[in-house]
């Protein structure tokens, strides 16, 4: 069973998901690959204790704080490779940017290989279901652009502006798939 809450955040709705006492998903209402890992789940909507920890969690980040994710029990279905570009992406500060190269550079380091590729990072960047806590807003291009983002540039330049970033130092992509 899955059980989900929404909340409204400063950058629109937001649905969260918790399976088996681990939240699981966190995604902008509308984003692109919306509920990807929930397909076939049964779900009731219902106040866990876990997703009333992730509400908490989220109250304090729209309210400037800078909480961590230590205490929240994360479970993101994904692949071995995207778990360890997830836990690359917790790594990056509050108000601290990367890019999908830096990303792909650490990645090959810890997995001892000679590289990985930059586009493979980038699909499990755009494929993160925990959006916000586990901060894919967080990754521009090496050519300084904001790149797309899952939930839409406008809510990934209004999360980097929240922690502080100057997005006016990064050029807004014309085209691409997650505009």
């Amino acid at each position: 069973m899955i059980y989900t809450m929404r909340y409204f955040s400063p950058i629109g709705g937001l649905l969260l998901a918790e399976k088996e006492d681990a939240l699981t998903g966190l995604w902008m209402e509308g984003q692109k690959y919306f509920l990807e890992t929930l397909r076939g789940e049964k779900r009731e909507d219902k106040d866990t204790p876990v997703l009333l920890l992730a509400k908490e969690w989220l109250d304090r980040y729209f309210a400037g704080e800078r909480p961590s994710t230590g205490g929240l029990p994360l479970a993101p279905a994904g692949s071995g490779f995207r778990r360890e570009v997830w836990d690359i992406l917790c790594e990056i500060p509050y108000g601290g940017v990367t890019t999908y190269g830096e990303i792909s550079r650490k990645l090959a380091a810890r997995l001892g290989l000679a590289r990985t590729s930059a586009q493979a990072v980038g699909g499990a960047v755009g494929h993160n279901p925990l959006s916000i806590i586990i901060p894919c807003h967080r990754v521009v291009g090496a050519n300084g652009s904001l790149t797309g983002y899952a939930g839409g540039l406008e809510k990934k330049i209004k999360l980097l502006a929240h922690e502080g970033v100057d997005v006016g130092r990064f050029s807004v992509p014309k085209k691409g798939t997650a505009l």
